[in-house]
């Protein structure tokens, strides 16, 4: 399984290696961010081709894969969250996506432009249903359901129920204009969207439990709907005749049944028989409604889906799983139970042996379904077959086709393999049908319209998608105009029906592979018009007795003729009887081979089917057996069609009888002219005349209808007139009686209430009178305390101001005292310190004195020791000597003694200082006292105002109070 991771990425491929044959999951689609965190899808949702669908993310990021082009793109980043998608039917590039601030917005996903915005929801939309039209949207939220047109963009209708009654799902039957609404109490009904009237309304069982639905799903034909929810009971209705036909029960590992799709079937006519079932493990089972046989599943508990959505071709399932990732789901790999025939409602009424042969058949097509992907080597191999030789010699020129293919190597292969590739078979019919794409002549055609003889073909041949309506409306017309014959041939669409589905996306070659099948496989089918080819009947009548005598005797002995087992095989193209890929193995051959072998695979599967048709004996039984599916292998059938154009004798060998292959011309179709001209010119004639007498028949029965419906009208509102008159004068009367009881009564109850009002103001005056007493007394208990209080807290602060006072005095006394002590200490220190100076001084004028008595000495005997005659010059330098030591000793002994005088007057000013600062701290406690003495006297001042303002006490009250507050000042 490949894992592909989108990130950022805004376009790419979806698979970058091709999904091998036979894996049920083609790619499992993850989107991651740069931080490595995974971005959750949480919706998806199918075009109407199916080959391409919608996903958006958690983040808001809206995508396009186009799983058969292999390629996915970014179409939108809205930034929220995203609730439902749907496409729009009508303009296929525009998209709805209901956001989570409870909007719908339309984009193109081309141009990727906001196309329109629609708002009115007051809760999260849950489903978004367009109609087929395309023109009308159905927004369905918990709450209310909303129309939309989807031209204009405006809301036409609203449905608004109330909050006990939830809407569970709101949407679109397909091919009609029915409205079904699905409510949380099992209720149902059906409107109609044009006048929104009320339709029908199916019954809610009465019996069993209740299963409160929650998941719906509808065939494609919208005649059957299928409902479960809280259980696992499935109910299914059929909407024809409004009754529950059957009740289906899932295994025990279903408890509740959260989504609900219908698989379509590509040969079952919009009738689907294969119901999925997606419940609470996350896994989805897919049942046969019929037989009730589970055929398969998808998903597990660890890997488990929280929604699904199934493409309208039936070819894939998208799956969004519990980790947020997308797995693409291929339904033919998923199983092989698709392709069986539906079982028949005859054997599913009565259960009988038809029963049996198709559960028998089941087992057949399952076994050869899952040997199919043993053939993909097979297949690889045939690509290089295909490949054309080096060089091609001239006995190979006659079989070389237009694309450049060799028709012997393409037989080769087809008889090697049993088929072609699926890949390749288109392009390989195109050129064994050497189909000469005439678009200008194709052209010429379609021009013309459409051809009257279609015009009502959805009436006799209703198909569900308008796609494949409209294409086979438009190549039938085109045959039409080419040859008159295929506006008259009844049979015709059973012809092109297959084809037109093949090429739905290439009219113009769809057109010429119809037109060739029929100039070249359909020779003399137009001889014995209105009536069956009764010679190529005959062919394969003589061609089944040469070979199987005993089976056409059966035939013959039943009264059982060629137009009824062989002419229901040719007018479908075996269709009816083979499922799509028999169907396509089968064409395989046919356009390999001569135009013949078409008859010859119709002997074939009759010789084939020979022990059921030998059993069978009712003519009914017959007609049932060819034109339902049988058990039948393919390509055993294929080998007797082989073997009968082998072993038939020439003279009775449709190949005598039929001319050989003859493709298109180039330029213009060639002229078809081999049929009855003037009967279908007659038919064409009478035709014309009877739809112009069916349109003036229509036209006067609308007239006719317009005026009973007028007449009828008009009569019903007379008669609702007088009616309403009578009822209306009737209550009239009855409301005057009414009025005058009314008033009566009216009239008592106001003398009653005259007395109570009276009463009543009584009680009020006492109570005002006694609640006045009492709030008077209260205040004036409230006076009293509150002067309690205002003396408790005078004298309270009366007290503490005298205890400041007591303790500032105290202060003071002890800092003046400290003063004092530190005054004598400083007066002591200097008296020491002049005593220690004095002291000094006189140490240092005796020590001076008693060396200056030395010097004296010493001077006395040198001038003792000097010669006479120098004596008076000895004793004047004596003497000199003398009077400098005494002034150098005075001028020493002043600078120590204003040293002294210098250090006292310091001493003195710094005691000075001390006793200023003193004075000044004196003053300030003096300041301080006088400030607490005025804040008290305040204090006072302002209870005395608030207690004459509040009780006004007597004069002599406030000046007994005052004469308080001075004494205890004082």
């Amino acid at each position: 399984m490949e894992v592909t991771d989108i990130g950022n990425k805004e376009e790419g491929k979806v698979w970058h290696r091709k999904p091998t044959a036979g894996k049920s999951v083609l790619v499992t689609v993850v989107r991651t961010t740069h931080q490595a965190k995974t971005v959750r899808f949480l919706h998806v949702a199918f075009d109407t081709t199916g080959d391409s669908f919608l996903a958006g993310d958690h983040h808001g990021n809206i995508y396009v894969f186009d799983i058969t082009r292999n390629r996915f793109r970014l179409v939108q980043k809205t930034g929220q969250a995203c609730t439902a998608l749907a496409f729009s039917l009508r303009r296929t590039t525009e998209f709805l996506v209901a956001l989570a601030d409870y909007t719908i917005k339309c984009f193109d996903k081309d141009t990727k432009q906001l196309v329109s915005w629609m708002r009115g929801h007051e809760g999260a939309v849950s489903s978004i249903s367009v109609h087929s039209s395309g023109r009308y949207a159905i927004t369905t939220s918990s709450d209310t359901a909303q129309l939309w047109d989807l031209d204009t963009f405006h809301r036409k209708r609203k449905l608004n129920i109330r909050q006990s009654v939830g809407i569970q799902r709101v949407f679109f039957l397909p091919l009609s204009n029915t409205i079904l609404s699905c409510f949380s109490d099992d209720s149902i009904f059906a409107w109609e969207s044009d006048t929104l009237f009320c339709k029908y309304q199916l019954p809610v069982p009465d019996c069993g439990p209740k299963i409160s639905y929650k998941a719906f799903a509808v065939t494609r034909d919208g005649k059957s709907l299928a409902a479960g929810g809280r259980s696992n009971l499935l109910h299914l209705w059929c909407l024809d005749s409004k009754q529950l036909v059957r009740v289906i029960q899932m295994p025990t590992q279903v408890r509740t049944v959260r989504q609900l799709e219908f698989l379509p079937d590509s040969f079952d006519g919009g009738a689907s028989q294969t119901l999925g079932v997606l419940s609470q493990d996350g896994v989805m089972r897919f049942i046969n409604i019929h037989n009730c046989k589970l055929l398969f599943h998808m998903g597990s508990h660890d890997d488990a889906i929280t929604t699904v959505a199934v493409s309208p071709n039936g070819r894939h399932v998208v799956a969004i799983m519990d980790n947020g990732s997308i797995n693409i789901y291929s339904v033919q790999s998923l199983t092989q139970e698709l392709n069986k025939p539906p079982p028949s409602q005859v054997a599913v009424v009565s259960g009988g042996e038809a029963d049996q042969d198709s559960s028998n058949l089941k087992v057949k097509v399952r076994s050869e379904v899952i040997q199919r992907p043993a053939k993909s080597s097979g297949r690889r191999t045939q690509v290089k077959i295909l490949r054309p030789p080096a060089g091609s010699t001239a006995d190979d020129k006659e079989n070389d086709l237009p694309a450049g293919l060799n028709k012997k190597r393409l037989v080769a292969m087809l008889k090697a393999f049993g088929e072609y590739p699926a890949k390749y078979r288109m392009f390989v019919w195109r050129s064994l049908l050497c189909l000469p794409e005439n678009h200008a002549a194709y052209s010429s055609l379609t021009d013309k319209g459409l051809h009257s003889a279609y015009l009502t073909l959805h009436d006799k041949y209703p198909i569900k998608s308008h796609k494949l309506q409209r294409g086979l409306q438009r190549v039938l017309s085109a045959l039409a105009h080419w040859a008159a014959i295929f506006g008259e041939a009844e049979y015709l669409p059973l012809i092109a029906f297959p084809f037109v589905k093949l090429f739905q996306n290439n009219p113009m070659l769809c057109f010429e592979v119809v037109a060739t099948v029929i100039v070249n496989w359909c020779q003399h089918w137009f001889e014995y018009f209105p009536n069956p080819p009764l010679n190529i009947l005959s062919m394969v009548e003589n061609v089944l007795a040469h070979h199987d005598k005993e089976l056409l005797q059966h035939l013959v002995d039943c009264g059982i003729t060629s137009q009824l087992y062989v002419w229901p095989l040719l007018e479908t193209l075996f269709s009816e009887v083979l499922t799509r890929d028999e169907w396509l193995r089968l064409f395989d051959n046919i356009f390999s081979n001569h135009p013949s072998f078409l008859l010859m695979a119709c002997v074939a599967y009759i010789t084939c089917c020979r022990e059921p048709l030998l059993l069978c004996s009712q003519k009914q039984d017959f007609e049932y057996f060819f034109h339902h599916r049988n058990n039948l292998d393919v390509g055993a059938m294929i080998k007797e069609a082989y073997r009968l154009m082998g072993s038939t004798p020439a003279d009775i060998h449709p190949r005598t009888m039929l001319s050989d292959f003859t493709a298109l011309t180039k330029g213009q179709y060639p002229v078809f002219n081999h049929y009855p001209e003037f009967i279908v010119e007659y038919q064409s004639r009478e035709r014309e005349k009877i739809r112009l007498q069916e349109m003036e028949y229509l036209r006067e029965r609308q007239e006719v209808s317009a005026l009973r419906a007028d007449f009828v009208r008009r009569q019903a509102e007379e008669e609702a007139y007088y009616a309403q008159q009578e009822l209306l004068q009737k209550a009239e009367e009855q409301r005057r009686n009414i009025l005058a009881q009314e008033e009566e009564k009216l009239t008592q109850q106001r003398a009653k209430l005259a007395a109570m009002k009276r009463e009543l103001k009584v009680k009020e005056l006492q109570l005002l009178d006694a609640t006045k007493r009492r709030f008077l007394k209260h205040q004036q208990d409230l006076r009293a305390s509150q002067v309690r209080r205002l003396e408790q807290e005078i004298s309270k602060k009366m007290d503490l101001r005298e205890r400041e006072t007591a303790a500032a005095v105290q202060d003071l006394e002890v800092r003046q005292m400290e003063l004092e002590a530190q005054r004598r200490r400083l007066e002591q220190h200097l008296f020491k310190e002049q005593e220690r100076m004095g002291r000094e001084v006189e140490e240092e004028v005796e020590m001076r004195m008693r060396r200056a008595e030395r010097e004296e000495e010493r001077f006395t005997e040198l001038l003792q020791s000097t010669e006479t005659n120098m004596q008076a010059l000895e004793e004047s330098l004596a003497e000199a000597c003398q009077l400098g030591l005494e002034s150098d000793w005075q001028r020493e002994v002043a600078e120590r003694l204003q040293q002294v005088d210098a250090e006292q007057e310091r001493k003195r000013e710094r005691l000075a200082e001390l006793h200023r600062q003193t004075l000044a701290e004196e003053e300030r406690l003096a300041d301080t006292l006088r400030d607490v003495a005025g804040r008290k006297w305040d204090e006072v001042m302002s209870t005395r105002a608030q207690l004459q303002e509040q009780q006004q006490p007597s004069a002599d009250t406030v000046f007994a109070l005052c004469q308080t507050v001075r004494d205890r000042r004082g």
